[in-house]
């Protein structure tokens, strides 16, 4: 069972970002999978960074940069997000397990990883 299906099984709480929902939107075509996308993501409630999460965000970007581990602007505002709401990430991207050592981000153990 993936890490998804068991939190939604054990009826745990379920967020997102406008980010990822724009992020899937722009990696998929055609009118079907764009509906599919917004109507699955139509339950899921939508964490709204603030001006404190953006100055956090590049604390954590320089941070990362200093410890010669590279991540992607929008990657740290994600990761600032879980880290100010105390939420685990869900993710594959392998830029998360690299910076979660310098900043306590919380990961969702992946099937891959030991």
């Amino acid at each position: 069972m993936s890490a998804l299906a068991q939190a939604l099984a054990a009826e745990e709480a379920i967020l997102s970002t406008g980010l990822i929902l724009q992020e899937l939107l722009q990696g998929f075509s055609g009118p079907t999978a764009r509906d599919q996308i917004l109507d699955r993501f139509a339950a899921l409630p939508l964490l709204v960074p603030d001006r404190q999460d953006h100055v956090a965000a590049a604390e954590l970007r320089n941070l990362a940069r200093r410890n010669g581990i590279q991540i992607g602007t929008i990657d740290a505002l994600l990761a600032q997000l879980c880290l100010r709401h105390d939420l685990t990430m869900l993710t594959t991207d392998g830029d998360f397990h690299n910076i979660a050592p310098l900043c306590e981000l919380k990961l969702w153990p992946s099937p891959h990883r030991s």
